[in-house]
């Protein structure tokens, strides 16, 4: 039967209508607009996925997926399955997105609710008329969008539970081996062996300067490009030109036009804001998100600021178009109003959502300032100036280039006026390259230079990546989809495969020794074209070109073979054994430093017969205040914290959060204990007693 006709269960029952969102801040907004003949709740995000305990793919029953109730969503659960049976309607109003359709469709799994039935809305920005006529046209649950990010997710549940075990046994116990993170990672350990490989090469910059910012550069020898590979050389074209003069050649005047940028996608979202704010990009997507979701803004009451923002689309729709031509006319005049269309990148996708652009353009950034945070005001204006800018006229210039002969040596100079600034005026950008200030001059006339600029200079490896540089490098090889971006950058840093150096992202020696793992044993998933492939894939089941179990088939024949050489090479290639003064208490062999998820610890080499563990033990040259034994450093076994405690455990349970100094309160007797960090103080570890060191 077909979706249109089809009916959801619970219309026919009386009761208000019940609208499930994601996001607890979502539905206070939306509630506000929908009054007593609704019931808005959230999901708080995903309420069922595979289970964390085992692979929860079923490789031989055509990989199906065993999904489970997420662990800690019980109370939302019920709660939602009570309103619903409680609702005369119930609609699914999760994000307009391959994610946000998945969760409609586990939450129609769970309310018993045929997702072929109109039980779906969705809209693209959080204001009352949008959300009031998405209410309007429900429809069925788009199975492309559940398909596709079924596939990815089996995808890389497929590659990280199965590849991460290999690196726990051949380089550290709670690594792991994500399918696009390895991509990425891949990138960043590359152009660092580029940057560690390169070998500067000399070359000498050379140019006239005539004065009031007039200087020409040495273009051309003899005809050819110029290049000047040492000092000597240098030194023999100085002379040269000392000799002869320098003689206008020609004069080249025109015209040039700059296009505004397109309104933001996610993926030039989070560079500019990298760029031009200084934000990570996790920072900039949480910002973006309470921007999208709403604010209760000063004298008008919650609203969502911007359009949903995880978008690849540059399209606007008709309505924003005309109301930015509007506002752009009324501002800025005539003039500055322009007709830009454009394309995008990936024309195979539904172009189901808009590019991000604020709500209204009417509601300027500096009106509303005082409703929002210093960095959610930084980044709405950053979207606001970039979507006006992208309706505005392009900016005009008078162009001029200059060529000046000095016998075999040709100089070129290139300036350029502006003339009308367009949409300059809102999108300040540096200008156009190369201008300097030429002035009035005539062909043939001959010019003296104040000065012949000689530099000695040397070729730059390339720079590290940036998150913007990185982004950008992940949008172009089409690794990932731009809302996952953050994620990817965090769960590298924060596995300790990169680390951030003031800007820039720089791989770890852990880094490179898992993606040289993973290169040997696993060239598909460290591959740039084949990992873009992927996704080429997973936008074609989107569509309906494909369909979604025989693209992880397609992919697990050569995976799985893949797994079966590095099992059988990991269990032959042992790491490097450090062994320590230890023995093990149990069979008596020598104890070995193995690295685990906390830090170091001792295991018995006799394993597996044998899997005694102990911590490394770090005294700290403190004795225990209770029994006399000594205090050691220690780590919590959940949390991986340092504590520092009696080594007499279980018998003595001293312990304290702060190191102890040996030394006793003045006033209680209790041991004083050093806080942590640059401004650590020391004080008494006896929560009652207030005595605290003053600084020297």
């Amino acid at each position: 039967m077909p979706a249109a006709k089809k009916t959801a269960k619970k219309t026919a029952k009386a009761g208000k209508t019940l609208l499930v969102v994601e996001s607890p801040s979502k539905a206070r907004v939306i509630g506000k607009y929908l009054g007593s003949k609704y019931k808005v709740i959230a999901s708080v995000g995903h309420v069922r996925d595979l289970p964390k305990s085992r692979l929860g793919v079923d490789v031989d029953n055509d990989f199906e997926p065993e999904y489970i109730n997420i662990r800690g969503k019980g109370d939302t659960i019920r709660e939602i399955k009570k309103e619903a049976k409680a609702a005369g309607k119930v609609l699914l109003a999760t994000d307009p997105d391959r994610e946000g359709e998945a969760i409609s469709w586990h939450l129609a799994h769970i309310l018993d609710i045929d997702p072929e039935t109109e039980c779906r809305v969705k809209f693209n920005e959080i204001n009352k008329e949008t959300v009031q006529a998405a209410l309007k046209e429900p429809h069925a649950i788009e199975s492309g969008l559940v398909d596709a990010q079924q596939a990815r997710r089996v995808l890389d549940r497929l590659v990280g539970y199965q590849i991460s075990p290999l690196l726990w046994k051949k380089v550290s116990w709670g690594l792991s081996a994500g399918r696009v993170q390895s991509a990425a990672l891949k990138l960043i350990c590359d152009r660092e062996r580029e940057i560690q490989d390169f070998i500067p090469e000399e070359y000498w910059y050379i140019a006239a300067d005539f004065g009031d910012g007039f200087v020409a550069d040495l273009s051309r020898i003899d005809g050819k490009k110029a290049k000047v590979g040492n000092a000597e050389q240098a030194d023999a074209i100085e002379k040269e030109l000392g000799e002869g003069r320098y003689v206008v050649d020609y004069i080249k005047e025109g015209k040039r036009q700059t296009k505004p940028y397109a309104p933001f996608t996610t993926s030039s979202m989070q560079q500019d804001a990298s760029i031009k704010l200084g934000f990570q990009t996790g920072k900039t997507m949480q910002i973006a998100q309470q921007l999208y979701e709403g604010i209760n803004l000063k004298g008008i009451g919650a609203r969502g600021l911007v359009t949903y923002i995880r978008t690849d689309s540059v399209r606007i729709s008709e309505q924003a178009a005309a109301a930015g031509a509007a506002y752009i006319k009324e501002k800025y005049g005539e003039e500055y109003a322009g007709n830009n269309v454009f394309a995008n990148r990936n024309k195979k996708l539904q172009d189901a959502h808009e590019a991000i652009r604020p709500s209204d353009v009417n509601l300027e950034p500096e009106l509303i300032k005082d409703s929002l945070t210093p960095d959610q005001y930084r980044l709405y204006d950053l979207i606001w100036k970039r979507f006006v800018a992208s309706r505005m006229a392009a900016a005009k210039y008078d162009t001029m280039q200059v060529g000046i002969k000095n016998g075999r040596y040709e100089f070129r100079a290139n300036g350029a006026r502006m003339t009308f600034d367009g949409w300059r005026r809102v999108y300040k950008t540096s200008g156009p390259e190369g201008e300097v200030n030429i002035p009035k001059i005539s062909e043939g006339e001959v010019l003296d230079p104040e000065k012949l600029i000689k530099e000695q200079k040397f070729t730059q490896p390339p720079a590290r990546y940036t998150e913007a540089g990185l982004v950008k490098e992940m949008e172009e090889k089409n690794i990932g989809r731009p809302s996952t971006y953050a994620s990817i950058i965090s769960v590298l840093v924060n596995r300790k495969y990169i680390r951030r150096v003031k800007k820039s992202l720089e791989p770890t020696k852990l880094g490179f020794d898992v993606t040289g793992i993973l290169q040997e044993y696993f060239t598909d998933i460290v591959d740039v074209d084949f990992t873009g492939e992927m996704e080429d894939n997973l936008d074609s089941i989107e569509v309906g070109e494909k369909e979604w179990r025989s693209v992880i088939a397609d992919f697990y024949k050569g995976f799985s073979e893949e797994l079966k050489v590095a099992e059988r090479e990991v269990e032959r290639i042992e790491k490097e054994v450090v062994l320590s003064d230890e023995v093990c208490d149990i069979c008596g062999k020598p104890m070995a430093v193995k690295e685990g998820r906390f830090g170091r610890f001792l295991a018995c080499t006799g394993y597996p017969e044998c899997k005694n563990t102990k911590p490394i033990v770090k005294s700290i040259g403190v004795k225990c205040p209770k029994c006399g034994s000594d205090i050691i450093e220690k780590r919590g076994r959940k949390s991986g914290k340092v504590f520092y405690g009696c080594s007499a455990y279980p018998k003595c349970d001293v312990s304290y959060w702060d190191r102890p100094t040996g030394e006793t309160c003045p006033d209680c007797g209790s041991m004083l204990v050093q806080t942590k960090g640059k401004n650590g103080t020391v004080k008494c570890s006896n929560p009652e007693c207030k005595y605290k060191e003053k600084k020297k």
